[in-house]
């Protein structure tokens, strides 16, 4: 088999494919080699795009995280600020209604002794009145009996002396 080949048919089958690959690589595997060049270095930016894309998602994600923490924290401190309130305001309604009840209670007893007072003075002059009415009708009493008396005496001294 090797006898057979033809030296002169392998030279030039030799330089076609020399000079059919020399043309391929100057106008097709050039410009294909360089859009494959071009694909590669497109994809390698996508690939960088997407991985400082998902840098950026990373950071914004861990971003909004510490804001929902801090949202979170506001809101306590919220929360926690109007209990403190609300719990001063009932401290303070609590002692506004204790004062009140102390107000009208001295006020309940400053009338139930002024009440007092003026019953105290009205029995007083009642009682006086009464007084000074027995003490007429016992002076009353007491002169007309000694006065009778008298009188009598002074009858049974002139009928004395007239006889």
């Amino acid at each position: 088999m090797l006898e057979n080949i033809v030296w002169s048919n392998f030279f030039v089958q030799l330089v076609a494919f020399l000079i059919l690959f020399l043309l391929l690589q100057r106008y097709a595997f050039k410009p294909l080699f360089s859009i494959m060049e071009k694909r590669r270095q497109m994809v390698l930016e996508q690939m960088n795009s997407a991985e400082k894309n998902r840098a950026e998602a990373d950071q914004f994600i861990e971003e909004q995280k510490q804001a929902l923490q801090q949202a979170r924290k506001e809101a306590h401190d919220i929360i926690e600020q109007a209990r403190t309130t609300s719990s001063r305001q009932a401290e303070d309604i609590v002692q506004a209604a204790r004062d009140e009840s102390n107000r009208i209670k001295e006020e309940a007893v400053r009338e139930i002794e002024a009440e007092k007072n003026k019953a105290v003075a009205a029995l007083k002059a009642q009682v006086s009145g009464l007084s000074v009415l027995i003490a007429s009708k016992i002076i009353e009493k007491q002169v007309d009996e000694q006065s009778q008396k008298e009188l009598v005496d002074q009858y049974l001294q002139n009928v004395g002396n007239k006889s």
